[in-house]
């Protein structure tokens, strides 16, 4: 029998002219990732054209029922509504789609994974793996290792979401906003409801009868599921930011016990995934920019919460279209190559 590890895979991208699946492609060749024969997808309108990867040109074919015919592992960027169209289907036809999307993440069939917390929970796939949304990988990456040693009771986060998120055409939009806006012009915003540049947007995708945003709310359900934790108390605000990459958080954290800022340092410096820069006598903490194009989860400005007993407030920032999308979906991949679960059995099929 052929060891997993050794072997080439038949990967398949949907989205791959995306801000994230053109990530995919950059991260499988960076990872030197087994991959045997790629195939791109797209949709009509971005199909044709030609994506390098490995010193080859690639051509973008439009995706169709078809496309995942002998595909082992398929990684979708999408859209919603494309993934619960397509997935199943690749499903079907033998692939394991690891999903970008929020189409399957709450489905209680399908694993949510971020492989730095919960990898056995890929083994259970029948098919389908959910990649969470981008804030909450980065969040749970960092609060994982404490909540091993002293578990969490609450949670308050406020994010600072980079245009990124919102794809290709928030880039343009904030580059131009600001462009407009320095030459005293008129701005009309098109991809957001409100001016972006100079300028911030607590609306994050729509809201939802409980006046959170359905953002807010990824981060509620999805940290309770991804750290097998449905107790915990999470409350989120969602911002957009004028910052064109990489999302940064500020996350207040009740423990069950009390913990020293020191004792969280060593903790996480230690964890994997993990960068501590905390060091506020020289202004050194975490930054978008200097996140932007890295993979790991930085920490900063730990403290003690002065508002709760046994809490603290930590600053937490990370690329959103790297480890909070493509980075996170590959080494789901990744981990599930080397255990061996890429192969279904019939009764998982």
């Amino acid at each position: 029998m052929q060891n997993p590890a050794s072997k080439q895979y038949k990967v398949a991208i949907l989205g791959a002219t995306g801000l994230v699946g053109q990530q995919f492609i950059n991260i499988l060749e960076q990872r030197n990732f087994p991959v045997g024969e790629l195939k791109l997808l797209a949709s009509d309108r971005s199909a044709g054209g030609k994506l390098a990867f490995r010193g080859s040109e690639i051509l973008v074919e439009e995706a169709c029922a078809h496309s995942f015919e002998n595909i082992e592992i398929a990684l979708f960027s999408a859209g919603s509504d494309i993934s619960r169209y397509f997935a199943p289907i690749a499903a079907r036809q033998g692939a394991v789609v690891i999903d970008n999307s929020a189409a399957f993440r709450m489905d209680s069939k399908v694993p949510l994974v971020v492989p730095e917390i919960n990898p056995e929970d890929i083994k259970k796939h029948s098919g389908i793996i959910a990649n969470p949304n981008c804030s909450t990988i980065q969040m749970v990456v960092a609060l994982w290792p404490l909540h091993k040693v002293n578990p969490i009771r609450r949670i308050v986060a406020t994010t600072f979401q980079s245009v990124s998120g919102t794809g290709k055409a928030a880039i343009t939009e904030l580059e131009n906003q600001a462009r407009l806006v320095l030459e005293n012009k008129e701005v009309i915003p098109h991809v957001y409801p409100h001016q972006i540049a100079f300028n911030i947007l607590p609306e994050i995708d729509v809201f939802l009868d409980n006046d959170y945003t359905r953002e807010e709310w990824k981060m509620v359900e999805e940290t309770r599921k991804i750290m097998h934790a449905p107790d915990i108390a999470v409350s989120a605000t969602c911002a957009r930011v004028p910052v064109f990459g990489a999302h940064s958080e500020a996350v207040n954290v009740e423990f069950t016990n009390p913990v020293s800022p020191d004792d969280a340092r060593r903790i996480l410096a230690g964890s994997p995934g993990v960068k501590v820069l905390d060091e506020p006598s020289v202004s050194l903490y975490p930054q978008p920019v200097s996140a932007a194009g890295t993979d790991d989860v930085y920490v900063g400005r730990i403290r003690r919460d002065a508002s709760t007993a046994n809490g603290l407030v930590m600053w937490i920032v990370a690329d959103n279209i790297r480890k909070g999308a493509a980075l996170n979906a590959v080494q789901i991949a990744e981990v599930m190559i080397q255990q061996g679960w890429v192969t279904r059995t019939e009764e998982d099929s």
